[in-house]
């Protein structure tokens, strides 16, 4: 989804809001694929994109454009 809004929109996501649990998930792919590459993790953004936890909502991309699209 972050790459097809980039190419779409050509910018960058306004934010993440995830879950704990999929922020969990993210966190263990992100240091399986740093074992790989040697870039630091930041738990609070994706690529410079700010990233929340909320577990009373659902887990979405914020588009550019304020737009919410619901994350798996």
């Amino acid at each position: 989804m972050f790459s097809d809004h980039r190419s779409t929109a050509r910018a960058y996501p306004e934010k993440f809001i995830l879950s704990s649990e999929l922020h969990r998930q993210y966190l263990r792919d992100w240091v399986q694929l740093r074992q790989m590459v040697t870039t630091r993790i930041d738990p609070t953004n994706h690529m410079g994109v700010p990233i929340e936890i909320s577990d009373t909502r659902t887990s979405v991309m914020v588009a550019s454009n304020g737009t919410e699209v619901a994350l798996p």
